[in-house]
């Protein structure tokens, strides 16, 4: 596929159509790591973990399973 930069304000973009979009499984707030490797432009979704929420989710499982208090109070001996 061919694409042409479009002036935008000061600067030029790179406008990706929807079908693109979700091929990649990106979206409008996806964070993008974007890279330059011999001469090309690489473009990927940026790797920042898994995020507060799936953490404390996690967490919340891990600690409602049964003896799980008593393995933090024997761990604490």
């Amino acid at each position: 596929m061919i694409k042409k930069l479009q002036k935008r304000g000061n600067s030029h973009a790179l406008v990706l159509d929807k079908t693109m979009l979700e091929e990649l499984g990106i979206g409008p707030d996806t964070l993008l790591q974007v890279t330059i490797s011999s001469g090309c432009l690489v473009v990927r979704p940026a790797s920042t973990g898994v995020g507060p929420e799936k953490v404390a989710n996690s967490l919340k499982k891990i600690r409602s399973r049964p003896g799980y208090p008593e393995m933090l109070q024997h761990l604490a001996e």
